[in-house]
């Protein structure tokens, strides 16, 4: 059945290739970004180019997820339409890489706001009509990084464990009203997410570090080169995956997907979903919890 997608940071990235994948498969995508007649205004133009090229359905909305009432307005827009969003993608993110001591706070606190509070808002303004409705699916993009911690990309990470966290308590949650909640942790890719982060602000800090004070551009130099290499894997990919989960069948979703490169990330959710799983079950008694209603 055709699905109407909501997707957020579609202007590049996961959320731009996702937005095109799904409108193929015959998804009706509602394609939102940040400032869709400034900075994102040809990507805007260049996804209504493809859609009307391919007669795909495409609709691209203005959504900042750092701003309640930009989100309500999206989601309004798309409620008196369709009547409903069968299908969330929180996309939006943004990554900050450098010696974690020396980020201020108010760059912590955005790092957070973006990634972690950002996606909260969304299902805030979204889980209501699901529930109602009695059936949704909700995906979050998080990371290898939201699994295991990464030298100097210590804020980034702590953003990215929160939504671990956050989502699978919703999907506990959230099962007995019908709507499914899925993780997707794509690995290293080339989307230039990694070079987007500012710069740390505590110069003393950032100076105090000596030698160590170079590792994360080197860092970053490694992965570039990485991702330039025969060897980089197309971040095609992780649309992909996320396509199959919007596909699947009710009831049969993984609650994660690692998505590329896992640096063994697929073992540890093999090893840690059952003890997660064991204790809502056995030790908290709350069993009902484990399944996706059907009705």
């Amino acid at each position: 059945m055709k699905k109407n997608v909501l997707i957020t940071g579609s202007s590049s990235g996961f959320g731009y290739l996702t937005a095109i994948s799904a409108a193929k498969a015959g998804q009706k995508v509602w394609a939102t970004m940040r400032n869709v007649e400034g900075k994102n205004r040809k990507k805007k133009e260049e996804l209504e180019q493809i859609a009307l090229e391919g007669k795909l359905q495409i609709r691209v909305l203005e959504l900042d997820v750092t701003n309640s009432e930009s989100i309500d307005q999206a989601v309004q827009t798309i409620i008196a339409e369709d009547g409903n969003i069968d299908v969330l993608v929180n996309n939006a993110g943004v990554m900050f890489v450098g010696i974690t001591e020396a980020y201020s706070l108010e760059q912590i606190q955005k790092q957070f706001d973006v990634n972690f509070f950002g996606i909260a808002r969304m299902v805030k303004a979204v889980t209501p009509h699901m529930r109602n409705s009695g059936d949704g699916l909700i995906i979050n993009t998080t990371s290898l990084a939201g699994r295991l911690a990464f030298p100097y990309f210590g804020v980034y990470c702590a953003s990215k464990h929160a939504v671990e966290a956050y989502s699978q308590s919703l999907r506990y949650e959230l099962a007995p009203f019908g709507v499914e909640v899925c993780i997707v942790e794509p690995g290293p890719f080339g989307t230039n997410l990694l070079f987007t982060g500012p710069k740390e602000a505590d110069q003393n800090t950032f100076e105090a570090y000596g030698e160590f004070k170079d590792v994360p551009q080197a860092m970053l130099k490694n992965f570039e080169g990485f991702f330039d290499s025969e060897d980089a894997i197309n971040p095609q990919l992780v649309a992909d995956d996320t396509l199959k989960l919007i596909e699947m069948e009710k009831g049969t979703r993984p609650t994660r997907t690692v998505s590329g490169i896992d640096y063994g990330t697929v073992e540890y959710n093999a090893k840690t979903q059952p003890i997660q799983d064991a204790l809502v079950k056995e030790a908290l008694q709350m069993e009902h919890l484990l399944t996706v209603s059907r009705n």
